[in-house]
């Protein structure tokens, strides 16, 4: 009897979660890690692309705001056109362009943001599937 239980439990089991999600909020394209602590997203109208890091702890003052991807294709980009929240717990980059950061998640293990002494480290394990997605993203069509 058990072995006819275990396959169909096997089946019934929930998926485990996706650790990076691509969808739509209105008009902006999003990809967002399965926390909601790191959210890109992008106006394919614009083009003006964002990213948001969050922490429960404010993130310093800083004077530059950096990401060190860890992985096949490692590399750190930086900005000094950070943005901190008025509590200090999320800091935002504009650009109108990610390429190295696309690149980035798509290409490696761990991403590590980092402002002044303080970073957090985030999994890109399954992102590259969601980073498509959000690259492939379009405007949607005027009604």
């Amino acid at each position: 009897m058990l072995r006819m239980i275990l396959p169909i439990l096997t089946i019934l089991a929930p998926l485990p979660a996706t650790a990076w999600e691509a969808g739509r909020a209105g008009a902006l394209c999003t990809l967002s890690d399965a926390t909601g602590d790191v959210v890109l997203t992008h106006d394919p109208n614009g083009p003006v692309y964002t990213i948001t890091a969050r922490r429960s702890d404010p993130w310093p003052e800083a004077a530059i705001f950096g990401i060190t991807f860890l992985g096949q294709d490692g590399l750190t980009i930086t900005t000094d056109r950070h943005i901190r929240s008025e509590d200090g717990r999320a800091i935002t980059v504009t650009d109108q362009g990610f390429g190295n950061l696309l690149a980035g998640m798509r290409g490696n293990d761990t991403a590590t943001l980092f402002a002044g002494p303080v970073s957090k480290t985030v999994s890109l394990a399954g992102a590259a599937p969601a980073v498509a997605a959000f690259e492939d993203c379009t405007p949607l069509p005027l009604s």
